[in-house]
């Protein structure tokens, strides 16, 4: 017997989530179906790094992880074998031996199996969440259904092309600030270390009060010489880090912090914009691949990636229900920009919601990539004062006691 962690949703459309033993995932599925739910996810709980079970795949797979172009690439490959009329097994196969992450070739592999042995496709790709999310299974089930499962990974592949962009985009304007930041850290540490207690031996020679910053940094200076120095400065980032985490994972403590990072000045206006972005290409990707308005709702709220917009969405699946129109609903919230709902309301009116939020989705993309280049723009100066000022402070601390010094000497 094995452990499996499972999600379903019951006949009045709750998600349930528990832990339970079973035989395996296939006789764990078959019985809550016949138990009236309708399954989303099962995974075991593997053992960890002591246990029996462990294998040396589980660090390969840590270190090789499955990325968006791993699966956007799948999905191209398989939409365009699916559409030449080739098999799903044969499709499979040949994704198989073609796929250079390690990880997901196994997971194809597996999948392969399943769909020889009578499995649906997206049975299948329910037992790897680590490689395919609920959004992707979900797609691939309305494909198979409505016949058309070739165009279903196509599309997928193309949002997946778009959230790498999207995700590639926002990294590059970080890679800059950030790398500034590590070397003026590292060489503010070094003059610190090294260069500071030279001239503490000068100081203590010549006699002399030293100036309130120069016995600061000479305080920094004795910290940073010592292993209980650098066990307070590890231990408190340590610290910082294990609180973040901890509050990150209660509801509350996630709701304040997601408030907050949209509230961020530079940073919050493109977080907004990159989360209505991904929440307009993956709602309306889910409604025109055939995926129930309910069940997409819940689909892009787990993948918001931010909890106040994952609140808004919720509110709008609870006014679905009862008659009412997602827009209305995200307009009364204030999470989304004022014109996202107002196309979004002009799509629910004429029919055609899913072509309106993929042109919401395309202009803030649009909107963006913009603001992450204007960013990229201000950040420049304001790291290398960061820069200067870091190295400045060192050399300040150094200079000051020259003026006591030159009084002794006279």
């Amino acid at each position: 017997m094995a452990q499996f962690k499972y999600k379903v949703r019951n006949l009045q459309g709750v998600a349930l989530e528990k832990t339970i033993e079973a035989r395996d995932a296939t006789s764990l599925r078959s019985t809550l179906r016949e138990q009236g739910f309708y399954v989303l996810q099962i995974q075991e709980i593997k053992g960890g790094l002591f246990s029996k079970d462990f294998d040396l795949k589980v660090v390969t797979d840590v270190l090789n992880p499955i990325t968006i172009r791993d699966k956007s690439i799948f999905s191209r490959q398989f939409s365009a074998l699916i559409n030449a009329g080739v098999t799903l097994v044969r499709s499979l196969s040949v994704l198989q031996e073609q796929t250079r992450n390690a990880r997901l070739s196994r997971a194809i592999e597996k999948i392969r199996l399943d769909v020889e042995q009578g499995s649906s496709l997206a049975d299948g790709l329910r037992k790897h969440p680590a490689a395919f999310d609920t959004l992707y299974v979900a797609m691939v089930q309305a494909g198979e259904v409505g016949g058309c499962l070739d165009e279903v990974l196509e599309r997928l592949s193309k949002l997946l092309e778009d959230q790498d962009r999207l995700n590639r985009q926002i990294k590059t304007a970080l890679s800059y600030p950030t790398t500034v930041l590590l070397l003026a850290t590292g060489l503010f540490l070094a003059m610190v270390t090294f260069i500071l207690p030279v001239f503490k031996g000068i100081f203590k020679q010549l006699g002399g009060e030293l100036p309130p910053f120069t016995l600061f940094m000479l305080g920094i200076s004795d910290a940073l010489q010592s292993v209980w120095g650098w066990l307070i400065i590890l231990g408190s980032i340590a610290g910082i880090v294990f609180a973040y985490t901890q509050i990150y994972k209660t509801r509350g403590g996630r709701e304040v912090i997601d408030r907050i990072k949209l509230k961020l000045p530079l940073f919050g206006d493109i977080i907004q914009k990159a989360s209505v972005a991904r929440f307009c290409r993956t709602f309306g990707a889910l409604t025109r691949s055939g995926v129930p308005i309910l069940t997409s709702l819940e689909i892009v709220r787990d993948t918001s990636g931010n909890q106040i917009i994952a609140n808004a969405v919720d509110k709008s699946r609870a006014s679905i229900r009862e008659g009412g129109m997602i827009s209305v609903t995200l307009q009364k919230e204030s999470v989304f920009p004022p014109m996202a709902t107002q196309m979004m309301s002009v799509g629910e009116e004429t029919g055609e919601l899913d072509n309106m939020l993929f042109k919401v989705a395309e202009y803030y993309e649009l909107e963006v990539e913009l603001a992450v280049k204007a960013l990229t723009a201000l950040l420049e100066p304001i790291m290398i004062v960061i820069l200067g000022a870091m190295v400045g402070s060192v050399i300040l601390a150094m200079y000051l006691p020259m003026f006591t010094i030159f009084d002794l000497i006279n």
